[in-house]
Parts: structure tokens; sequence; C-alpha cells
């Protein structure tokens, strides 16, 4: 196994297009790795931490583009002349203006060609975002603003703006909203209906969404806040927007709040303004102690995205709000397909594994693990700083991992988009012969990947025939975050999963608790 290293001194692509080429360099014969990306400071991290940095790498500067490939010796030459290849055709493309007569430069340029306009979608660098979401909001435009990498100073400085100027700045990180009907970011295709979501947790957004509308219930408005708003610093100046804006809409007769554990005094101020309003809002604070939660009868606390959602079903239509344990529409059939399932597990295979795509949801399976198992549970997101994973790329008992954080991303895309980095890890667990089960997410709609389950499927298969061959046997649990309308098809990918022999529970809540089973199963 050997690294070679490329550097094209001075030249600049788009990270999207750089993502694109390495995906297809990783699928090269002989190739175990590659990254084609700017030589940042982050991504000389990143290449270090994958084995691939050398002195060529160290010696590069920010405005350098390095080409890495690791692999067997005898194929990484061709994979780099393919690599060169791919950059020259995508300059040749852009050199012709690739089948586009003109493109706007500035955001200035593009409000103007579109006075109609009221949003606009920002995804640049950090080092960049502020200054276009600045412009935005001076434009009179809401923003959401989908890059990370803003400092928390200019995130104050943002939404006091658009505070004061009846404007939305959702972000920095939104990756999420559908507003009036239209899906920004990642987002599915749900019905309108009578609940209005505000949510500091793009696949929370996205997972209660989805829950509503299989239970034939639509949103008003999902507005995404970004994942710092509930800090001491920013004092959840968009959630208290968002709740504002949804107690004075006619059609929002529910409000559903969603976040990680927010800083006390920002829930005091949330509640504050919750109890201004008749209007029954659910709030879930995944892993807080509900001290922070004043008690109203207006106001329904909840311990997870699953609970939020039915409650707020229930609430919409009237009805008494009482939260369901079964999780399957075939239940008996199911739990007694997955308990012979594990009986076939050996004494030694204990550990459960979680790999994620959506962030919110690996915190919502802590919330649930902790609750239940015994053991130490360890994360590389964990709920306490105790529970951190020493390396996140090695697991250690019971683990669950984000796939989705930038200690992965750097230089690849999102694992919601392309699974290849989330496939190599599930085929790592299988190899562990403690492991007895593997769950993980499948989030469709817009912006994911085209056909998630047809690829993760493939990825079953193979470490279902690692664990055959030593004679153990491995259990998969599944939830699907999505909706029947959306391009992936719901349907589709659980079948695909089911196929495979994959247990696929009807969220991820649900899946999280079917897992835990494994432990207690003598």
């Amino acid at each position: 196994m050997v690294v070679k290293t490329l550097i094209r001194n001075g030249e600049y692509h788009d990270s999207v297009s750089l993502m694109l080429i390495a995906k297809e360099l990783r699928q090269m014969v002989g190739v175990v790795d590659a990254a084609v990306i700017m030589a940042t400071e982050a991504n000389k991290d990143f290449l270090r931490n994958a084995g691939m940095e050398n002195d060529e790498v160290k010696l590069a500067s920010p405005n350098d583009l390095v080409i890495c490939i690791k692999g067997e010796a005898v194929d990484i030459n061709k994979a780099l002349s393919e690599a060169e290849r791919l950059l020259s055709v995508k300059q040749a493309a852009q050199a012709i203006g690739g089948g586009i007569s003109y493109r706007s430069k500035t955001l200035r340029a593009v409000a103007k060609a579109n006075p109609n306009s009221n949003m606009a979608v920002i995804s640049v660098a950090g080092k960049y975002a502020f200054d276009e979401a600045w412009e935005a909001l001076h434009l009179g435009l809401h923003v959401l603003l989908f890059s990370d990498n803003v400092s928390i100073e200019h995130e104050v400085l943002l939404k006091e703006y658009a505070h004061d100027h009846g404007l939305l700045l959702m972000g920095p990180g939104a990756g999420t909203a559908i507003i009036n009907g239209v899906s920004l970011g990642f987002a599915n295709v749900v019905p309108k209906g009578p609940v209005g979501i505000v949510s500091a947790a793009g696949t929370g957004l996205q997972e209660v969404s989805t829950i509503l509308a299989k239970h034939g219930v639509g949103i008003s408005q999902g507005i995404g806040t970004g994942g710092r708003d509930l800090k001491m610093e920013v004092g959840g100046i968009m959630m208290l927007d968002g709740i504002e804006a949804l107690q004075g809409d006619d059609a929002t007769k529910v409000i559903v709040l969603i976040s990680k554990p927010p800083d006390p005094v920002v829930a005091s101020k949330i509640m504050k303004q919750l109890i201004k309003n008749v209007k029954p809002s659910v709030i879930c604070f995944l892993g807080s102690e509900w001290s922070v939660v004043n008690k109203s009868p207006s106001v329904f606390p909840v311990s997870t995205l699953k609970d939020a959602a039915i409650v707020a079903v229930q609430l919409s239509r009237g009805e008494e709000v009482k939260l369901a344990n079964q999780f399957t529409n075939n239940y008996i059939e199911f739990i007694e397909r997955f308990f012979l399932t594990i009986k076939r597990l050996k004494p030694d295979q204990r550990y459960l594994r979680a790999l994620y795509s959506g962030g919110t949801l690996a915190y919502e399976a802590q919330v649930i693990w902790k609750e239940i198992v015994v053991d130490k549970v360890y994360s590389n997101v964990p709920l306490i700083i105790e529970d951190k994973l020493p390396d996140s790329y090695k697991s250690i008992g019971h683990t669950i991992i984000d796939l989705g954080e930038e200690e992965f991303t750097v230089g690849r895309p999102h694992p919601m988009i392309e699974n290849d980095l989330r496939i190599r890890r599930l085929i790592q667990e299988a190899n562990d012969p403690e492991v007895a089960l593997i769950l993980f997410d499948v989030v469709i709609g817009y912006g994911a990947h085209p056909d998630p389950a047809s690829e993760l499927v493939k990825a079953v298969n193979e470490a279902r025939k690692i664990a055959q061959e030593n004679r153990r046997e491995i259990v998969f649990i599944a939830s699907v975050t999505g909706t029947e309308a959306d391009p992936q098809k719901l349907s589709r990918q659980v079948k695909s999963l089911n196929e495979a022999g994959v247990f696929v529970c009807e969220c991820n809540a649900d899946a999280a608790r079917l897992a835990v089973k494994v432990i207690n199963r003598n």
C-alpha cells in the first residue's frame, strides 16, 4: 500500500466538483482511498487522519490543489492520470460556459434580475458566508444559510439584524427548511397542514415532518434555525422569532420545537414566548432535563422525535394526548422474526454499533440507549464528554457514530449524498467478532442520494457474508426518514432493505429501542 500526491499550484475548483472527482477515483481498481481538495489546514488534518499526508502535502499552500491517492502501487499512476483528465474536462466545460449563456456573478445582480424573489439560499465557504448573508439581508431577503464555519459572533450580528428588520436568518449550518410548501436544502415532500415546526436540527425537522406525513398530517412551515441558536451566546433569536411567526399564523394550529439541550436561560425565554399564546406546543429538546421547561397546560414536553410527531398529530385532531409504544404495523410477526434471528448470535457478540448520516438521529439514539443500556455508550458526538470516542475511526463497546460530522466530511460528500464512507465503516464493524448488531438510518428526499438503499444493501450482503464465513450472525436494523412522494420513494427503499433481511422500523426511535433488545436476549 502506497500513497502518491500531485500538487497543482494556485488552481481552484469548487468543492462539489472535487468531491465528485474523488468519488470516481475511489471506484477505480486498486484504489483504497482518494482525496482531491484544496490544501487548507483543515483539509491537511483530514489527510493526516486518513493516512494520506506526506511532505508534499505539508508544504502545499491553501491556494494549491492536492490530489492524493492511496492504493496498490501498480494502479496509482493510472488513478493520478485519470484525476488530471477529469480536472481538464471540467476546465474545458467551464471555458465554453457549460452550455449556460449567462450566470450572475453577485448576489446583488441575481436579486436585481429576480425582483419578486424574497429569499436567498447561501452555500459558500464559511469565510465568505457572512459577507454574502449580510448582503442578502440588506437587500431585504430572508436567508437560509446552509454554510457552516461561521463565527458565533457573526451569527449573532446576522440574526440581530434580521430580527430588527422582520427577516428570517436560518443558520449558519441550517440544512433543512420548508417555507410556504417549498423544500430547501435536505428536505422531504410533505403535505400542507396544521403543524408548524421550528427546529435547531435539520434531520430532526425531517424526521418529525415525515412521521407526521405517515400519519396523514401536514405542516404549515418548517423553520430551521441552525444548531447554535439555543446557545447562550445567540440567545435563541431565530427560534423565538419563528415561534412568534407561527403564533400569528392562522394556518398553524400546533407548534413543534426541536433542539439538542438548550441553555437554561434561553429555554426560559422560549417558555415565556410559548405561554403568551394559547396554541398547543410540543417541545422536544433531546437529552434535556425537563426542569428547563416550566409546567403549562398548553406545552407538552417529550423525549423523542417520534413522540413529538405523535403528540402533534393528536393535538392537531383534538385527541387525548397518549403515547403509543407499538413500533410496527406488523408488530407480532416482526418481533417473532427478530427474536428468532437474535437467538443465533454467539454469547460473546454483545455490542451494538450505529452508523448515522443524520446527526439529530444519532443524538436521539444516544438518548434512548442511555435510558436503557447499562454499559457505556461511546460516540464522536457524545451526550457527555466522558463518553467521547478517543478515535472516531475506531468503535469501542456500544458505539454511535455521526458520519455527517466535519471530521468525516472534509473533502468528501455528506453521507446523505454519498454512501462510500458508511459502507466502509459498516464492513469494518462486521469484521469485529464482538459486534451483534448494526443500526443505520436512511434519509431520503431532496438533496439526498437518488437510491441509498440499493448501495447500503450491497454492503449489508457483504457484511453478512463476512460473518457467515466466520460462523457468526449479524443483525441489521434500519429506519427510513422520508415519504412516498419523495423522489426515492419510501416504499421502494423499505422493500430493498426488507429483501436483504434488514429489520426496518417505522422511525429512528423505534429502531434504537429495538436494537437494545439484543443486549437482553438471554
